[in-house]
């Protein structure tokens, strides 16, 4: 029987907070119905033995909407959906996706190699891909005793 936590149940109730806090900032702020304000994209990461991959879901953006900056030990995804003006609001039945600008900032562990980072946005998925760094492995130096 796995021993209870309470840490891991104070970080479950401060993300089911957060993204109460979330939801509140997405509400109408229009009589349109359309969300406007801070929305964040959901992103999936995961590691391979050679790098880690960051999967972030940015449907209907253009690779203008958006930035990949890596700064320090931290990759920053930034950008905005903008509501597309060329159809009139009045004419949705229903809107449930948020406009509005986004950031997601995410910690790199020191062993991965910044400078060689890549992405490749493809059908509304962006992919980060952050090799690791190649760590020199220790020579076995044999010392001879006197």
């Amino acid at each position: 029987m796995p021993r209870w936590d309470p840490f891991k149940e104070f970080i479950s109730i401060q993300e089911r907070i957060d993204n109460m806090f979330d939801e509140v900032s997405l509400k109408d702020r229009s009589c349109s119905g359309v969300s406007y304000g801070v929305w964040s994209p959901p992103v999936d990461i995961y590691e391979t033995e050679d790098e880690i991959i960051m999967k972030a879901e940015l449907p209907g953006l253009d690779k203008d909407d958006f930035s990949i900056e890596v700064k320090d030990n931290t990759i920053i995804l930034q950008g905005e959906r903008k509501f597309k003006k060329n159809l009139k609001e009045e004419n949705y039945n229903r809107m449930e996706r948020p406009y509005g600008m986004f950031k997601r900032i995410f910690n790199l562990p020191n062993t991965v190699d910044r400078d060689e980072v890549k992405a490749h946005y493809e059908g509304g998925v962006l992919e980060i891909m952050v090799p690791k760094a190649i760590e020199p492995k220790p020579e076995k130096i044999e010392v001879e005793i006197e």
